[in-house]
């Protein structure tokens, strides 16, 4: 056997489709590499950014219910309103206990026409009942008392 020495004048001899097979073949290959390199790269970024996130939820969750991460101008106001009034129950809760309950105008309003209209009718109860003693006493020729509360 013969030993072949190559170098760079040595001549080959192929298809020319052998040769566009081979070419097609290296781009294709070439072309797939680097697809999968990028498909790696955006997976790992993905990889990282939701790492970053899991970390930064998991800190939120944490801090978040302590305060160690402050609060929202929404919650603060709410917390005010809801100290206000738990105040305000605190004072009403004492009134009603001490039997100082409040209560509205209207409602003293329409306490007080009863009260004048009872006084009112009280006094045309008195007026009626001193009339009913007249007429008995007219009718029965009897003197009446000179005071008519007892009756």
């Amino acid at each position: 056997m013969m030993a072949h020495k190559f170098n760079e004048n040595t001549e080959l001899s192929m298809p020319i489709r052998n040769l566009i097979a081979m070419v097609v073949g290296a781009a294709i290959g070439t072309w797939a590499y680097f697809g999968i390199i990028e498909r790696l790269n955006t997976i790992e970024n993905k990889l990282i950014m939701t790492e970053a996130d899991l970390g930064m939820n998991t800190e939120f969750r944490i801090k978040w219910p302590r305060g160690e991460m402050g609060s929202l101008p929404a919650d603060s106001e709410q917390f005010m309103l809801i100290e206000h009034l738990a105040g305000e129950l605190e004072k009403l809760t004492n009134q009603i206990e001490s039997g100082e309950a409040p209560y509205d105008q209207q409602q003293q309003l329409t306490l007080n026409f009863y009260k004048d209209r009872i006084e009112q009718l009280e006094a045309e109860v008195k007026g009626i009942r001193k009339d009913m003693m007249s007429m008995v006493h007219d009718m029965n020729n009897i003197k009446p008392p000179s005071d008519h509360s007892g009756h």
